[in-house]
């Protein structure tokens, strides 16, 4: 890639990251969007439609940057939980490490690679067509003198990053901690899951379960709630509730309260009924069903042999589940469990031996997503050099000369393809997590963003640096000796891939702001009536996130010293996510659970790994630079850095998996005198009943909207009007703003179809030998 192929990508991005500020700032203050921008504070009852309009609203106004950036980390905690924390604590770190990285990447690194002369001389005067390898440190001649500063800036760097690594650990541990001291008793805090309990003729499992603990917990055991499996009727309550809304959805008709459609051939032909009727008759057998499957669940729903065990302290529960409670270890299996409303009733496993059979057919099912997903990144390392593209579609030949269309291709759409298949990933993942019989959508989350994780490093940085074959590619494990040297090679022929891609990120970032899916979503579902659906704030996919602002951390650190040019976009890349996603944090995503920071430990073990790959790469360098003294002198540095890995894992991560008996103990000993004790263990010991078990009537709310009266009828009239003409009001502006994102999709959808157009004549042109004459449209 040259010089004016990245500024055009850097041109292209900055101009859409603009736009879509200024778009999202007046989106924002449309009434008709207040559940789409902030769904958050509508669900808590802070922020509610408002009937006021004003031309200034239209104008797009910086003020949420400026509450976002305010917010303190002390209100954020607060009102998002510690794991929001975690999340932009990974923003503060890698800004602090690439503003270190920046400064000597950009002032000492760059200016030593591009005056180096190993691959061409130098001339300022046609900058703009210099290749960007003239900026790596390819271009500083073997042996010289000047690649110590490279040396002493992998050490540097390495120093940064420890002390830093060393720093976030301590205060997020510090913050877990304080979290568990400040918080009230919780469900969570005192029980444990049971998995594999053995079962004994002429027992009941609840009475083995007694037995047991009885037995051997005698003096803090307090109950117990025994898992059942209810999937069939979990169904019933899902069709019963899709059925409540649809009712609720038609009583809501305010010119058609009566509905009604014909019985055959989907509403086309046959006997008029009436849908309110219809509706009304199927919910009241599904309820009736329902009572029924509740009310017999003891002999029709098969138990699991898995169950909830309630303990009279924190420190009874934690010591239940750190010793091993049989001589087989398969049987009376501890774990902690989650929050009541964290728990994933659907696939509730019990069996250690199925656990371990969904581990092993999971990863072999991730193994092969991974090999598959090779094909579109060999696709996209063609789309980065035009003279592997001519040969593959010699028709484009004529095409790829024009000076825009190449630098578009190479510097704008391989990235922008890359990023496109890997947000299918995420969804995949969490799949697969979910058929390993994790019991919580935390553990669920926390597992596949594992699975993202190494997925992403494999296939978006190990799959486009070797090169090759996918054979060739796994070779690579097979001699782990040739690993720097391999590295070496590949990876500063893709630094120009790698910062266009870095430049692409800052509009796949900025449209985390302007939810053009849920406001397209919002504005379909307004069209078709379905005003009246609760609405739900949506949760954070950290499965997602986390993973993709750590593969920025690995690429920052791994072209540090190679190709230092990329650290500025990088560090842009961060800011802007900094600010979005404090946020979205506040206005849009509400926790559906709380893990305590659990995903750090994650990050911290993704930068250890970062920087030993770096580590290694620079070896490699050194090696391929023939300066074997720098090589030498550089084998200490992985050595310190996992014994400062083994060290953190040591101090802090058995923090994040329970807490020391110190912990608990004071933590028991400060609420024994709490009065609300007693209340709270009558709590507990219903606390984990499965939800599906608690009767819930919607029929009787159903039953007393039967009759359609007058009164209904003009109340809904009146509604729907005063909603028309408030939307009438601001049709000019909502309409515009809803239709200019799809006016834009339409015109870049027809230049394509264009360029298609022109590709495709060009082809038969070539193919026949002879001359064709096109006339294009206008």
């Amino acid at each position: 890639m040259i010089v004016s192929a990245l500024l055009t990508s850097v041109g292209i991005n900055l101009g859409l990251c603009v736009l879509l500020f200024a778009l999202y700032s007046i989106l924002r203050k449309q009434p008709g969007n207040i559940e789409v921008y902030v769904p958050r504070l509508v669900v808590e009852g802070k922020a509610q439609r408002t009937r006021e309009f004003n031309l200034e609203d239209l104008l797009p106004n910086p003020g949420w940057l400026k509450k976002a950036w305010q917010t303190s980390e002390d209100e954020l905690l607060a009102s998002c939980g510690l794991d929001a924390v975690v999340f932009i604590r990974i923003f503060i770190f890698s800004l602090k490490v690439f503003s270190v990285a920046a400064g000597l990447g950009m002032f000492i690194l760059l200016p030593i690679n591009y005056f180096g002369d190993q691959l061409r001389e130098i001339d300022f005067t046609d900058l703009q067509n210099k290749s960007l390898d003239l900026f790596n440190i390819s271009n500083v001649k073997d042996g010289s003198n000047w690649l110590w500063a490279h040396f002493s800036a992998a050490y540097v760097i390495t120093g940064v990053v420890c002390y830093l690594l060393y720093s976030e650990y301590k205060y997020i541990s510090l913050k877990r901690l304080e979290q568990f001291y400040a918080s009230k008793p919780l469900p969570q805090q005192y029980t444990v899951v049971v998995t594999g309990i053995p079962s004994h003729s002429g027992c009941s499992l609840s009475d083995t379960i007694e037995s047991f603990f009885m037995e051997y917990h005698p003096s803090t055991y307090l109950s117990h709630v025994v898992v059942h499996r209810t999937n069939k009727l979990r169904g019933l309550i899902r069709d019963a509730e899709n059925i409540y809304k649809r009712l609720t959805r038609l009583r809501s008709r305010p010119y058609n309260p009566a509905s009604s459609e014909r019985d055959c051939f989907f509403g086309l032909f046959g006997k008029s009924k009436d849908l309110v009727q219809d509706y009304t008759k199927r919910l009241e057998d599904l309820e009736e069903n329902v009572r029924q499957q509740q009310s017999s669940f003891s002999t029709t729903v098969e138990e699991v042999s898995a169950a909830f065990v309630c303990f009279k302290s924190r420190y009874g529960a934690s010591t239940a589940l750190r010793i091993q409670q049989s001589e087989n270890p398969t049987e009376w299996v501890t774990e902690q469990a989650p929050e009541p409303h964290d728990v994933y009733w659907p696939l509730f496993s019990s069996s250690f031996i199925r656990r371990w059979i969904s581990k092993l057919l999971v990863i072999v099912a991730s193994i092969t997503l991974t090999v598959l997903f090779l094909l579109p990144v060999a696709f996209v390392q063609g789309l980065t050099n035009l003279d592997q593209l001519e040969t593959l579609l010699p028709f484009l030949k004529n095409i790829l000369e024009i000076s825009v269309v190449s630098q578009v291709i190479t510097g704008y759409l391989p990235s922008l393809i890359l990023q496109i298949f890997f947000s299918i990933v995420p969804p995949i993942m969490k799949i697969f997590s979910t058929m390993q019989g994790n019991i919580s959508l935390s553990g669920i989350e926390k597992s596949a963003c594992s699975k993202v994780l190494w997925f992403t490093i494999w296939n978006a940085f190990f799959a486009i640096v070797l090169t090759g074959s996918v054979t060739s590619q796994l070779q690579i494990f097979f001699e782990p000796k040739d690993i720097p040297w391999r590295l070496a090679v590949g990876v500063p022929t893709q630094a120009s891939f790698y910062i266009a891609y870095v430049v692409t990120s800052w509009t796949s970032l900025s449209k985390e702001l302007t939810r053009v899916i849920a406001l397209l979503g919002d504005w379909i579902g307004g069209c078709s009536g379905c005003f009246y659906d609760e609405l739900q704030a949506p949760s954070m996919t950290y499965h997602s996130e986390i993973p993709r602002i750590l593969l920025f951390l690995l690429l920052g650190l791994i072209y540090f010293l190679l190709s230092p040019l990329i650290l500025p976009f990088i560090l842009i890349f961060f800011c802007i996510g900094y600010i979005i996603y404090r946020n979205q944090l506040l206005n849009v995503y509400l926790p559906k659970y709380e893990t305590g920071g659990q995903f750090w430990p994650i990050v911290h073990n993704s930068t250890i790994f970062s920087l030993v790959l770096m580590q290694a790469m620079a070896f490699g360098i050194f090696s391929l630079k023939k300066l074997p003294l720098a090589s030498s002198l550089l084998l200490p540095l992985p050595v310190v850095t996992l014994l400062f890995h083994g060290y953190c894992r040591k101090r802090f991560e058995p923090v994040f998996q329970t807490f020391s008996a110190e912990t608990l103990i004071k933590k028991d000993r400060s609420d024994q005198n709490d009065p609300g004790m007693n209340e709270f263990f009558d709590k507990l010991k219903t606390a984990y009943n499965d939800p599906s078990l608690v009767p819930k009537d919607r029929s009787q709310y159903a039953d007393d909207q039967n009759t359609p009266l007058l009164i209904d009828f003009f109340f809904f009239v009146k509604k729907d009007w005063l909603m028309m003409k408030f939307d009438l009001e601001l049709i000019s502006a909502s309409f515009y703003l809803n239709f200019c994102g799809l006016f834009l999709f339409w015109k870049a959808l027809g230049f394509f179809l264009e360029f298609l157009d022109i590709a495709f004549s060009l082809f038969l042109r070539n193919f026949y030998g002879g001359k064709m004459q096109e006339n294009y449209p206008k």
